[in-house]
């Protein structure tokens, strides 16, 4: 090591980073997927239609639209633990504003700020990840990240079950969302000291340091790259409205509880939970990034066809294969791109990615409430949930086309390592 060269933080370190960064982006999610346990109440209570419902997490997905290149500009340029903190910060912000009326419109400005501050702050996680991990175990380190920010997710969609008094009325509920962004600004801050104390003892590599934006370069990235985008955009696009509207699904499709419903849809965090890091961990292993990503892209169209209505098909059946789908996919897409993409661009590719996922999560948060409405899906008419369980269907058969497309990008002569490089290897 030359004389001047500073040391590698040491594992116990990097892993309490690990621990804070999680706890900071599960306050995040908490607060995501509080809408989903009280999605009938807001009908009942409220008189919310399923559109306007659809448009309490679309219109996250127009302010995550509207910011997330600026957001991992900021990110490049101040760093991941300053910018850390302020994003926890907004979501905060947007649960305090989103519990305070039951107006539609107050309530959607709410939802307006978490975004402006979630999928940013989603984004700096990744990227501190990226930094303190890279070369050492990274496809595990997201895996355990995952694993604590969908813990909170599981959290959320049964609270009906640990929280049952609460749900009497929307708003109390929205109070737990609250307390999970106080949390997720603590995790925020306490990752904040500890980089802030590591940058003058560690060496912390170059991940979220960027000496000079050029516009022209969001536009050079590789095909490899842009099939990854690609993938994010339709997999999320199908996953994360499916939960929107899963547990009032649940209840007026298949005739379950809110109990049940709520715990069936917390079934695809909570596999993803355990099985997320035991994926990451094998691709660190084994590399073949692209064929996981095929494979677990492939379970999406026949769950989603399983789940219509009267298909006579346990619901353990569907629900499993997109836990798995769920636990697959994210553990080896979004460390993939530290492979396709230069470290100094880190920010702005994550940032650029999430972005084009959030248009997909928006129009089909819109369109699966318009389908719903249009098809007068309800208790009523279980039928008329069909249109929306084939649509996300077919996002599910445009995931396997993208990864089959970045499976053959990578086996070609210009491969960046995807399906080769394991943990611990020198890279070529």
């Amino acid at each position: 090591m030359p004389e001047n060269a500073r040391p590698q933080p040491p594992s116990l370190t990097r892993w309490l980073v690990l621990l804070f960064v999680s706890l900071a982006m599960a306050g995040n999610y908490y607060i995501y997927d509080s809408i989903a346990p009280i999605a009938d109440l807001l009908s009942q209570q409220l008189g919310f239609t399923d559109t306007q419902i659809g448009w309490l997490n679309a219109i996250y997905s127009v302010a995550a639209i509207g910011t997330l290149l600026l957001g991992g500009i900021i990110i490049d340029r101040i760093g991941t633990k300053t910018a850390s903190v302020i994003f926890a910060a907004l979501c905060l912000l947007g649960a305090l504003i989103c519990v305070s009326s039951g107006s539609l419109w107050v309530m959607l400005a709410g939802r307006f700020v978490l975004g402006l501050g979630a999928e940013s702050l989603i984004v700096a996680v990744t990227t501190a990840l990226a930094k303190w991990f890279k070369g050492k175990e990274l496809g595990f380190a997201f895996g355990i990240n995952l694993l604590v920010a969908r813990l909170a997710s599981v959290a959320a969609d049964n609270s009906p079950s640990w929280a049952g008094p609460l749900y009497s009325n929307w708003r109390d509920p929205l109070w737990l969302a609250v307390g999970a962004g106080v949390i997720g600004v603590l995790g925020a801050v306490v990752y904040w000291w500890m980089e802030r104390k590591a940058e003058r003892e560690y060496d912390l590599g170059t991940a979220g340091e960027t000496d000079k934006l050029v516009l022209g370069d969001l536009f050079r990235f590789t095909r490899s790259y842009w099939y990854v985008v690609g993938l994010c955009l339709v997999f999320y696009s199908a996953v994360l409205p499916f939960r929107t509207f899963a547990i009032k699904f649940f209840m007026e499709g298949h005739g379950a509880s809110r109990e049940m419903g709520g715990f069936l849809n917390s079934l695809l965090p909570l596999s993803a939970m355990i099985a997320t890091p035991l994926f990451g961990l094998l691709v660190d292993k084994v590399a073949r990034r692209a064929l996981f990503m095929l494979a677990g892209s492939a379970l999406l169209f026949p769950a989603f066809v399983l789940l219509v209505p009267g298909s006579g098909v346990p619901l353990a059946v569907p629900v499993a294969l997109l836990g798995i789908g769920y636990s697959l996919v994210p553990a080896v897409m979004w460390p993939a791109v530290t492979y396709v993409v230069d470290a100094k661009r880190l920010g702005t590719a994550y940032a650029l990615m999430t972005l084009v996922q959030q248009i997909g999560v928006l129009g089909v948060n819109w369109g699966i409430g318009w389908a719903n409405d249009f098809s007068t899906a309800g208790a009523t008419n279980p039928g008329g949930y069909a249109l929306g369980m084939w649509i996300f269907s077919t996002l599910g058969f445009l995931g396997v086309l993208f990864a089959w497309l970045l499976r053959r990008a990578e086996t070609g002569p210009n491969a960046h390592g995807l399906e080769t490089i394991r943990a611990g290897a020198p890279e070529k």
